[in-house]
């Protein structure tokens, strides 16, 4: 289960991606989460996916 507070959603995100999944998508598909879910929560604090980082950023 994610975190549902967005700003502890974005640093263990973050983590996971920086230690185990090359992208958003992988990380999406091993844990069964959903990935839109998952941007719109973010976006709701100015964060986005950037592919080239494999992180979530301030937009």
């Amino acid at each position: 289960m994610l975190p549902q507070d967005p700003i502890i959603l974005l640093s263990y995100l973050n983590t996971k991606l920086r230690d185990f999944y090359s992208s958003l998508d992988a990380l999406c598909d091993d844990l069964q989460v959903d990935k839109d879910a998952i941007t719109r929560s973010l976006a709701a604090i100015s964060c986005q996916y950037d592919p080239e980082l494999n992180q979530f950023v301030r937009s």
